[in-house]
C-alpha cells in the first residue's frame, strides 16, 4: 500500500472513529471525547497497517473493532483501579450469582471473601479509589462540610482544635460540664442557671471559673 493509500484510508474512517468516540463518550461522561477520538485515530491508523484484504473483510469492518478497542483501551487507563482487581471483582460476582443459583439465595460479599482470599484486597482497593460523586449521597456514616474559601490545612486544624476542646469538656466534673454545656453550647445565661442546679449565683459563677482554667490547663498541655 502506497503513502497516498494509506493517508486516504485512515482520513476515510475519520467519521467513524469520531462517531464511535461520542457513543462512549455518552456512556462514560467523565471521560473526554477529544481524548477518545485520539485513542480512535490510534486504532485506526493500526487497523489500516495491519489489514489484510486477502482475508476476506472488509476494511471497515475490520477497523470498526481495532478503532472501538483503542477507544475502549483509553478509557480503562482513566480508571484508577488496576485491571487485575477489577477482573478479581468481576470473577467474584460471578462466582457469587452461580452460589445464589446452587443455594437460592445471595451470598455476602463477606462470605466471597473468605472464599476468594483475594477478594477482600480487590474490594479494598476499589473502595479506596473510587471517586465520589456530587450527583449521589454519601456513603452511610459519611458527612461532607462544603467550604470553598478556606485552606484545606486550616480547616483540617480547626477540626482538631474542636476535638480537643470536646475532650476537655467531657473530661470537666458533672457540675462544671452542666455549666460549660448549657452556657457555650445552649447559649443559656448563667444566672438561668442557679434554679435547676439549686445554687446561689456566686457559685455558679465560681464553678464557671474553675471550669475554664481547667479548660486552659488541659489545653495547655497538648499545645
Amino acid at each position: 500500500m502506497s503513502a497516498d493509500d494509506r493517508e486516504t484510508h485512515i482520513r476515510a474512517l475519520l467519521p467513524m472513529v469520531k462517531a464511535i468516540a461520542r457513543r462512549v463518550h455518552r456512556m462514560v461522561p467523565m471521560s473526554d471525547v477529544d481524548d477518545l477520538i485520539g485513542d480512535g485515530c490510534v486504532g485506526a491508523i493500526r487497523a489500516v497497517d495491519a489489514f489484510d484484504a486477502a482475508r476476506g473483510v472488509p476494511l471497515e469492518q475490520y477497523a470498526r473493532r481495532v478503532i472501538l478497542g483503542a477507544v475502549l483501551n483509553g478509557v480503562r487507563r482513566m480508571d484508577p483501579v488496576s485491571e487485575r482487581m477489577r477482573r478479581t471483582m468481576r470473577g467474584a460476582q460471578a462466582a457469587r450469582y452461580a452460589l445464589a443459583q446452587e443455594l437460592g439465595a445471595m451470598p455476602t460479599m463477606n462470605a466471597m471473601s473468605r472464599l476468594t482470599p483475594a477478594l477482600a484486597a480487590a474490594r479494598t482497593e476499589v473502595h479506596r479509589r473510587t471517586p465520589l460523586s456530587l450527583d449521589t449521597t454519601l456513603p452511610s456514616g459519611e458527612r461532607l462540610d462544603l467550604d470553598h474559601s478556606a485552606d484545606p490545612q486550616t480547616i483540617v486544624g480547626e477540626r482538631v482544635e474542636r476535638e480537643l476542646v470536646r475532650g476537655a469538656v467531657a473530661k470537666l466534673p458533672p457540675r462544671q460540664l452542666r455549666i460549660v454545656v448549657a452556657h457555650y453550647f445552649a447559649e443559656r445565661k448563667l444566672r438561668e442557671l442557679v434554679a435547676p442546679m439549686h445554687v446561689s449565683p456566686q457559685r455558679v459563677s465560681q464553678l464557671h471559673l474553675l471550669a475554664l482554667r481547667r479548660l486552659r490547663a488541659a489545653l495547655a498541655v497538648r499545645a
